[in-house]
């Protein structure tokens, strides 16, 4: 079976493996049934959690299996649909005829201009200020992937020279590999712009080895052209390891000046430059605001990538000042009495919470912890004596972190079973001037659906707090 076509897909047997919660699932069931194919729903989780899925679903024909897998839908089915979170070795999917992925099907029937973005942290951030700038020149442009939109629900509407912001995970990147089948190879990713952000130690719950990671991520690059643009960062030996096994041209991004002969962009005191030729451009200031929307770094990234794509160098600067940063990355959440919060959420490693720190230039009361992802927590202790207060979340990292801190006699508050315990004794003991964040370091599992639930539980209870419902 060749898929080259949505229109192949009608009478198809589907079987989507993970509804999920992201929007992927409802995504890739919605583009199955209305292209004809018949479509079954298979998710370990039971309806109670998967509520606000299903009601997006409503109206849809499909069949549902919940809270468990059957073999038969997989052996049965013509086609089957792996959500990211899926392990790779699941025998269901090698009950499997043939394997896609919404990224994947988008990939095979697309025909537009891809811009792909990845890296550990910032990937997200970075993937939506360059869509912000390519709509002011480009008003049909989309942003899809890991964003938590996926490109099925617009690729119907495109027209082939929309440009196309994908940010992809690295199992995203990874799971293209078991795409296809005998007769049709995996799919293709070659962009015509690829981006990685920076890669650091994550998903080790998830890859046995940190190298299997690094490749996964690798792949953006794999199937580039001469005639593509690779993004990297030249502070990291890493990904200029990574990028001398590429042939796309290599464009850098740095936190100091490049050498002469690298074509990029780089941040010195906060001023962008564009260097190309030899020669540098200014492009104006990154200032260091009380709290960054958009740090200087992921502001050149972005601006560096929109010139690859043709916004001229003198308009880089006013494209992407209208950007103001996008849900639970560094998103200020409001303001009582002097004391400000914000919303952090997405910081699942210890470095991202570093950096959340480093942009935000006040005193902050910090509301860190959570889930094991099987990462180096010592940075934790840097962290400890960076704030003004640290209140931990309870779970399986917060006690590996409670361990590193008492080695040390650093103080700490908690851990709290719950989320509304620990902001309102965060906001008790803040004062005027001081910044009450959320910035987790660790994953949410357990106590939270996934990073997105916690952050917005969080924004409830400032809401409340703000607004005198709960009192402190």
């Amino acid at each position: 079976m060749i898929l080259s076509s949505p229109h192949e897909l009608a009478g198809l047997r589907t079987t989507v493996m993970g509804l999920g919660l992201h929007g992927g699932g409802v995504a890739a069931v919605r583009y199955l049934a209305a292209h004809g194919a018949e479509v079954t729903v298979t998710d370990l989780r039971g309806e109670d959690v998967l509520s606000p899925s299903l009601e997006a679903l409503a109206g849809v024909r499909l069949r549902c299996v919940l809270g468990r897998h059957e073999e038969a839908d997989f052996k049965a089915a013509d086609l089957v649909i792996k959500n990211p979170g899926v392990p790779r070795h699941s025998p269901y999917l090698q009950a499997a005829r043939r394997v896609e992925t919404d990224i994947s099907l988008f990939l095979r029937f697309a025909r537009n201009p891809v811009i792909a973005i990845t890296g550990s942290k910032g990937k997200s951030t970075v993937a939506s200020a360059v869509h912000h700038g390519l709509v002011c020149r480009h008003p049909t442009a989309r942003l899809g992937g890991n964003i938590t939109t996926s490109p099925l629900a617009f690729l119907d509407s495109l027209t082939p020279d929309d440009p196309v912001v994908l940010e992809l995970s690295s199992f995203q990147l990874g799971d293209l590999a078991l795409t296809g089948a005998s007769e049709d190879k995996a799919v293709v990713l070659d962009p015509v712009i690829a981006v990685l952000t920076n890669i650091m130690r994550d998903h080790l719950d998830y890859y046995s080895r940190i190298e299997d990671y690094i490749n996964d991520k690798s792949m953006l690059f794999a199937e580039q052209s001469r005639e593509h643009a690779a993004v990297y960062n030249h502070d990291d030996l890493l990904a200029r390891r990574i990028a001398d096994r590429h042939v796309a041209r290599a464009y850098w991004f740095s936190q100091s000046s490049l050498p002469l002969n690298r074509t990029g962009v780089y941040v010195t005191n906060d001023e962008l430059y564009l260097q190309y030729g030899g020669e540098r451009f200014g492009l104006g200031t990154a200032p260091r605001e009380s709290i960054a929307s958009l740090l200087p770094i992921n502001r050149a990234i972005a601006a560096l990538t929109l010139w690859l794509y043709g916004v001229p160098a003198d308009e880089l600067g006013d494209t992407l000042t209208g950007f103001r940063g996008i849900e639970h990355r560094l998103e200020p959440v409001g303001e009582r009495y002097g004391v400000r919060y914000v919303n952090d959420s997405a910081a699942t490693i210890p470095p991202a919470t570093a950096a959340a720190l480093d942009a935000v230039q006040a005193p902050v009361r910090l509301i860190a912890g959570g889930s094991d992802k099987s990462l180096d927590l010592e940075p934790f202790v840097a962290i400890a004596g960076r704030v003004r207060g640290l209140y931990l979340l309870a779970g399986s990292a917060t006690d590996r972190i409670i361990e590193l801190l008492r080695a040390r006699e650093l103080p700490y508050h908690g851990p709290y079973a719950e989320l509304a315990e620990c902001v309102r004794a965060a906001a008790s003991a803040a004062a005027v001037g001081e910044v009450v964040m959320l910035s987790p370091g660790c994953a949410s599992f357990g106590m939270f659906l996934n990073e997105f639930d916690r952050g917005r539980k969080f924004k409830t209870i400032v809401e409340q707090i703000i607004t005198k419902e709960g009192a402190i």
